[in-house]
């Protein structure tokens, strides 16, 4: 089984890619679903939160507080880091298992922090979404209704995506320029012939 991360900046687009390839028959983890999901159901990862973060931060029925839990971490680094290492080795033991019920050679996992959180290092290739910060500045504003300082903030604290492309093996450019189903089917192309070739040696 060939593991492949997609990743990318907000805006650039990682869930439509994702959704394709889906839809293409590849199966897709979605990291960042999974660590929404756990934060509310996973008793054992609710309570290293609540130890970090005080209790106020779960409302009724272990739903947490995202507006509370936003203004503690959106301005300190140093706290989204702490939640965010709380969090990957609940998405990192889900993912895993997720691997062991999955068919297909190539596997494919989003995650906005891949590089970040070291998943990188359990995956055999990445493939980095890019778009424009005019572009993905247009797409947040439409799709959270966010403000423009607010999403420039965003983007701020993220890693460059200079340096994501840097660390990555394929890249597909969103911008609209540049056929997204041809990127994609290019990339598959040589996926599959890693494959293939490995199995060769296989045998």
């Amino acid at each position: 089984m060939l593991k492949v991360g997609i990743t990318g900046g907000i805006g650039v687009g990682k869930t439509y890619i994702s959704n394709i390839l889906e839809k293409m028959g590849y199966p897709v983890f979605y990291s960042d679903i999974i660590a929404k999901e756990i934060m509310s159901k996973d008793s054992r990862l609710i309570s290293l939160i609540k130890q970090e973060f005080g209790d106020d931060i779960y409302l009724a029925d272990n739903k947490i507080d995202n507006k509370l839990l936003s203004s503690i971490v959106f301005n300190d680094n140093n706290r989204l880091s702490k939640l965010n290492s709380l969090i990957h080795p609940f998405v990192f033991e889900c993912f895993n298992e997720w691997c062991d019920n999955q068919l297909s050679s190539i596997i494919f996992k989003e995650a906005a922090i891949l590089f970040e959180s070291n998943s990188h290092l359990n995956l055999d290739k990445v493939i980095c979404i890019t778009a424009s910060k005019k572009t993905r500045i247009q797409r947040i504003i439409k799709r959270d209704n966010r403000s423009e300082e607010e999403i420039r903030k965003i983007i701020s604290r993220q890693m460059e995506q200079t340096e994501k492309v840097k660390l990555s093996d394929y890249v597909v450019e969103n911008d609209g320029d540049k056929s997204i189903l041809l990127q994609i089917s290019d990339i598959l192309e040589k996926l599959e012939e890693e494959v293939f070739n490995d199995k060769e040696q296989d045998c």
